[in-house]
């Protein structure tokens, strides 16, 4: 198999995390080859030239289309504003390329449709980029609750809590404009809701809350502008398996910079998880002299596999770029054929499903069950 030709679109905060990603894999897991950063886009040409020196493109371009066209370029990373996902992701599939887009689909759910559409006529890989999945710690949870270590669990509470947006004086942007989305729930809360889809499947029925704890936003030209989606909110779900769940997510929590707080609480006991501490989790088991139950921390090590692949020693910690390197050494073993733990198209559609089922319920004031 020949390197992947990669393609990236934007390179923005996630823009760059794909290219150290890209250019990490190799160096990192060492069984693959080197991809070759062929061509790059972005809004300007002056940007985009830029950014493809600095990231290590051969080719850049302010014309995404003809990053698409490119006949060397096998797989395109979508790094772009929600609003944009579905046309790029759409037009490489249509192309014959790979697809590696940045969460969520997309805003409308008849674009994430669409996209779906696309992937299965395609034939190609398409994966969305839920890289909290990835995380070593992440995976020995899951392997610790199909093991029954803390019995069969029936409730579950996870808040994700960021405060990039808790200043009411910061100014207005796009991730408060309707176009971008729901707000909290589809830019946001779909990051705990891909951990629950990992650890349990998918969620089956919700009832929601949505809040805005500003009403409008000041402009840099000057005035205000009301924001037009909400950036708090709660949700009441059920799971399969009769478990019971709550979701909290505000993208304006003071103090709160990246934060999934995850509690599983089973028959014989509980798992506590914070993905601000991301290199440990606590688990606690009913077993014993009660006199001596109690949550015990564990520390990421060798022992809980890729963290060898990073670091030989434990405690010393992974982080969130991390994550993406062994999401994309993932999706090289989909583009390869080989077992693989991936967000698909399919599974991020039912995410997609999940928010807007939220959203519904939110309007309507009533349960909403998800088909």
């Amino acid at each position: 198999m020949k390197p992947l030709g990669i393609g990236l679109i934007g390179t923005g905060y996630m823009g760059k995390c794909h290219a150290l990603a890209w250019n990490a894999v190799k160096t990192v897991f060492g069984d693959v080859d080197r991809p070759r950063l062929v061509h790059l886009a972005e809004a300007s040409a002056a940007l985009a030239e830029q950014r493809g020196s600095e990231f290590g493109f051969e080719k850049a371009t302010a014309d995404w289309r003809a990053l698409i066209a490119d006949p060397e370029v096998d797989v395109v990373s979508v790094t772009t504003p929600n609003q944009f996902h579905a046309d790029m992701a759409i037009a490489a599939l249509e192309a014959g390329k790979h697809v590696w887009c940045e969460k969520p689909m997309a805003p409308a759910y008849a674009d994430a449709e669409r996209m779906l559409k696309a992937a299965k006529a395609s034939g190609k890989v398409a994966v969305l980029g839920y890289n909290y999945i990835q995380n070593p710690i992440m995976r020995h949870i899951k392997m610790l609750i199909d093991d029954g270590a803390i019995g069969t669990v029936n409730h579950i509470r996870v808040e994700m809590d960021e405060d990039f947006m808790a200043d009411p004086d910061a100014f207005f942007y796009w991730k408060s404009e309707l176009a971008s989305g729901y707000g909290a729930l589809d830019d946001f809360a779909v990051h705990p809701l891909s951990l629950l889809w990992y650890l349990f499947g998918h969620v089956e029925a919700v009832i929601a809350d949505m809040v805005k704890p500003y009403a409008d936003r000041p402009l840099k030209e000057g005035g205000r502008r009301s924001v037009e989606n909400h950036d708090a909110a709660n949700v009441l779900m059920r799971l399969g398996g009769g478990i019971s769940a709550v979701l909290m997510a505000n993208r304006s929590a003071w103090g709160r910079k990246g934060r999934i707080a995850l509690q599983i609480f089973g028959a014989k006991g509980a798992i506590a998880y914070d993905q601000e501490r991301m290199n440990e989790f606590e688990l606690y088991q009913a077993d014993g002299r009660g006199s001596e139950q109690g949550f015990r921390k564990i520390l990421t090590a060798p022992a809980h596999q890729p963290y060898d692949r990073f670091i030989p020693a434990p405690g010393h910690g992974l982080g969130f770029n991390d994550l993406k390197i062994i999401e994309c050494r993932e999706l090289i073993r989909a583009i390869s054929g080989e077992p693989s733990s991936i967000v698909t198209f399919e599974d991020g559609l039912r995410i997609e499903k999940s928010v807007h089922a939220m959203a519904q319920s939110f309007h309507e004031r009533r349960w909403i069950e998800i088909g």
